[in-house]
């Protein structure tokens, strides 16, 4: 018996020091842990006050995670997600530190300007009349209790005005709601949809796209955005937003229907451009009039595919069908000083030299900036003028288009006819000789290369008063005179 006394006395002891060294360990863990919170806080707040945001967050998680009892910690974690303007999870963390310390008014304070932000009014001002029932003379509570009344207001006098279609009234009084609640999706909906109403698609997607954040998963406001984007003639804007959708869901069948429109549209409207840049205009205009088809509603496609259409031909030098399309387009698309430009290039290579300066001068009102547009205008009045003095492409009764084989043709044909050895008076014999100098000089300025630049920059390189203080005559550009002797005896090879 007493043997067994001795035994439970000597369990009792040992317990008794185990307890004694637990309790020891204990405190000691309890004092690094307090130590080790203490020291996250304290950089935390170092981090903050030198804008270091992030790092400050990830010290003030320690906090948290270390001492889940403190509402202190809480509340420092909600100012930094607030100046990182993540009031989503602000918003949390100053509700646990309202239910840790329910007298906490700094916190009842920020939670209730950010319920109002949010538009929650009815929570924002339970909040606000809390933190005056604790301090009647608080006068950001007061102001703001009176902004949530005004907002409340001005919100119901806004879908009064909306309901009557009056609005132009709604967003005028949207204008102070957004700006009491800059963080509710529903009043930025409400004014998008009015902006479209009164046909402002620019304004309502400025209302449309915070709504994306604001909102989780979305898909609908992104969605709206591409079709608004699409309808506008912003195509790569368009498929990035739908894109956004289909992040949020892949199977999602309206956004992906979209997707497949804006995708075609895109890649055609884009192939095109490249053809264009490789200077193959008739590949790039199948590719445009692929386009039209596939988005026959959207006016804007329609007339930006008919513009580069009627670029394409103009610069592949088709200049009739240029003509009649620039001008269709231009019809449809006053205001586009390209379509100017591209027929008044058109009009040059038919040599309507008037109508290409009137052309060019209307796009120059169009666009004053343009370098392109001025160069354009001189050199379609150059060649206005030139065209009342010798027309070397007149001369051989050839196109400004025309090949160096189509040039070298044109003038054997009328050499041999206006050979002054054809003729017998001597009248006739010297209105032969005028022409056949003439014919001689516009096929050796235009087989070459340099001078033909000049006559087609609107300059006539033979002429004495280009020559740049020379003092000399022009001499013949061709290897004989024909007034070297009084007979004319011209030997030609026409092979």
């Amino acid at each position: 018996m007493e043997r067994e006394k001795r035994s439970v006395g000597g369990i009792l002891s040992s317990l008794s020091l185990l307890c004694v060294v637990l309790d020891l360990q204990l405190d000691g863990c309890l004092a690094a842990s307090h130590a080790e919170i203490e020291n996250h806080l304290e950089m935390g707040r170092k981090l903050l006050a030198a804008g270091q945001l992030a790092e400050a967050l990830s010290h003030y998680h320690s906090a948290v995670d270390g001492d889940p009892r403190n509402y202190l910690t809480y509340y420092k974690r909600a100012a930094v997600y607030l100046a990182l303007g993540k009031f989503k999870s602000a918003l949390p963390d100053l509700s646990k530190a309202i239910d840790l310390k329910p007298d906490f008014m700094a916190a009842r304070l920020q939670r209730g300007n950010i319920l109002l932000k949010q538009g929650d009014t009815q929570e924002a001002k339970e909040d606000f009349e809390a933190v005056l029932l604790n301090s009647p003379s608080n006068e950001e509570a007061q102001n703001q209790l009176e902004r949530v009344r005004e907002l409340d207001d001005r919100l119901q006098e806004a879908w009064e005005a909306y309901d009557r279609q009056d609005y132009g009234e709604s967003i005028s009084l949207l204008e102070r709601v957004v700006e009491l609640s800059p963080w509710d999706p529903n009043v930025r909906e409400l004014r998008s949809d009015c902006y479209l109403e009164v046909g402002d698609l620019n304004k309502a997607v400025q209302d449309l796209k915070p709504t994306t954040k604001l909102r989780n998963d979305n898909r609908a406001a992104f969605l709206k955005l591409s079709k608004l984007y699409y309808t506008m003639g912003e195509h790569e804007e368009s498929l990035s937003h739908v894109r956004e959708c289909l992040k949020l869901d892949q199977d999602d069948k309206d956004c992906f229907s979209h997707y497949k429109q804006v995708k075609k549209l895109s890649r055609q409207l884009e192939s095109a451009e490249e053809l264009i840049r490789e200077q193959r205009y008739e590949d790039a205009i199948e590719k445009l009039e692929a386009a039209i088809k596939t988005e026959p509603h959207v006016e804007i496609y329609r007339k930006r595919a008919k513009e580069r259409i009627c670029h394409s031909l103009s610069k592949s030098q088709q200049i009739d069908q240029a003509i009649t399309v620039c001008t269709e387009a231009h019809q449809r698309d006053p205001q586009n000083p390209f379509l100017l430009k591209d027929r008044a290039d058109a009009y040059i290579l038919n040599e309507e030299y008037e109508k290409a300066v009137e052309d060019y001068q209307q796009a120059k009102e169009l666009d004053g900036e343009s370098e392109e547009f001025k160069e354009g205008l001189e050199r379609a009045q150059k060649l206005l003028k030139q065209s009342k003095k010798r027309d070397y492409y007149k001369i051989l009764g050839v196109k400004r288009n025309a090949n160096k084989q189509e040039v070298i043709k044109a003038y054997r044909k009328l050499a041999q006819q206006w050979h002054p050895d054809n003729f017998q008076s001597e009248d006739e014999k010297r209105e032969a000789e005028k022409k056949f100098i003439d014919i001689a000089a516009a096929k050796e300025v235009l087989t070459d290369p340099e001078m033909r630049q000049k006559v087609d920059a609107g300059e006539d390189p033979l002429d004495p008063e280009n020559q740049q203080g020379s003092g000399h005559h022009q001499q013949w550009p061709f290897e004989f005179n024909p007034f070297s002797s009084g007979n004319f005896h011209f030997k030609f090879n026409f092979n």
